[in-house]
């Protein structure tokens, strides 16, 4: 007799198919959420610019060489803690009434979460902003980058 494991199976709580009113508007309130993040992580990106500014005076100018790669920095780690975190979702995607999971239902860990934003900003800037049309044919509203990542974003329940 051999002993055949059986895959492990999605959480009761999450439906194997996504309801119509946990996708409804979906789209919009992503990208009124992108614009929000976008705001605060700039905000934020202005708070350390100038600490970065003031250390590199005592540092002799070597924390200066943090500012080009600060940004980015920033993004990954807003996306990361924030995705990751008790909401599911980033401060702009909370305010649209938003969170991410896996698609199988489970919490996002900070590592896909901050391969998301990674995901996100190179299919933004290397490929082409088109790829995200990508959401318009798919039928659980996903981009790309959430189909590559494993996750799904949802209105909150």
């Amino acid at each position: 007799m051999t002993d055949v494991q059986q895959p492990p199976t999605a959480p009761a709580t999450w439906p194997a198919r996504l309801p119509f009113a946990a996708l409804s508007g979906v789209r919009t309130r992503r990208m009124m959420a992108l614009g929000l993040d976008l705001i605060a992580i700039t905000i934020l990106f202005g708070i350390c610019f100038v600490i970065v500014i003031v250390l590199g005076i005592p540092t002799l100018g070597l924390a200066w060489f943090l500012i080009p790669v600060l940004y980015p920095a920033i993004a990954l780690f807003y996306n990361g803690l924030s995705i990751s975190g008790w909401h599911m979702a980033t401060p702009g995607m909370r305010a649209m009434d938003l969170q991410m999971r896996h698609a199988d239902g489970t919490r996002v860990s900070f590592i896909t979460g901050a391969a998301h934003a990674v995901l996100f900003y190179v299919s933004w800037t290397l490929l082409t902003p088109l790829i995200l049309l990508v959401s318009l044919i798919s039928n659980d509203k996903r981009c790309l980058h959430d189909i590559v990542a494993g996750v799904v974003v949802t209105r909150r329940a």
